[in-house]
């Protein structure tokens, strides 16, 4: 549902809201056509039961608040959440985040480096192994993954008001390289998850 007369005059996205409790139950993630979005300001799941958000919300080029607080089976993000330069303020239940500084949940171990992807239909991919069904492109550079392989890796970054665990889907580790440094109190280099050593804080 999209509503133009938002309170504070601002469009905002709030798929869920027409749903039954058990329809919303059976929401997991959501299409790549939220590309399509690109007028919306304010993304509302509230009280989702989603477990991923697809890269293409990089495309939602006006957003400008993010609110999934509540959505406690939502661990983590694409990378290409940070093509949206206007995000400014989100409201995120940062305890379910893997890596967050103060409970630290761990990361998941992520797949090895594939130098070729030549056996790997991008478009129909396990999302329990990869984090997602489909990759169209680098995370970093935005050139099709095919030209360099397929490099995963966690990093930590503050997006908005919180700090996210992003998940990158690189073509190259020149594409890994280029990453910046994760997050105060948050594991600093980019990493493929298991057993990493978070830094230390006031909340040990």
């Amino acid at each position: 549902m999209i509503d133009e007369a938002a309170d504070d005059g601002r469009e905002e996205f709030r798929p869920l809201v027409e749903l039954s409790a058990e329809e919303r139950r059976q929401v997991i993630t959501l299409p790549a056509s939220i590309a399509k979005l690109t007028a919306v300001k304010h993304f509302v799941l509230y009280g989702s039961n989603l477990v991923r958000v697809p890269p293409e919300i990089g495309a939602m080029t006006s957003l400008e608040e993010l609110t999934p607080y509540t959505s406690y089976r939502l661990h983590w993000f694409p990378y290409e959440i940070i093509r949206c330069s206007k995000l400014a303020r989100s409201t995120v239940s940062t305890r379910a985040l893997f890596g967050n500084y103060k409970v630290r949940p761990p990361f998941p171990r992520l797949q090895p480096p594939q130098v070729s992807v030549a056996d790997l239909d991008l478009r129909a991919l396990d999302a329990r192994r990869w984090g997602t069904t489909a990759i169209r492109g680098c995370s970093v550079c935005d050139r099709p993954i095919k030209q360099g392989g397929l490099h995963q890796v966690w990093i930590s970054l503050r997006v908005a008001t919180d700090v996210l665990p992003l998940l990158v889907n690189a073509c190259s580790t020149t594409c890994v390289s280029a990453l910046p440094s994760g997050a105060e109190e948050h594991v600093q280099l980019p990493h493929t998850g298991g057993r990493v050593k978070q830094p230390p804080s006031d909340w040990d």
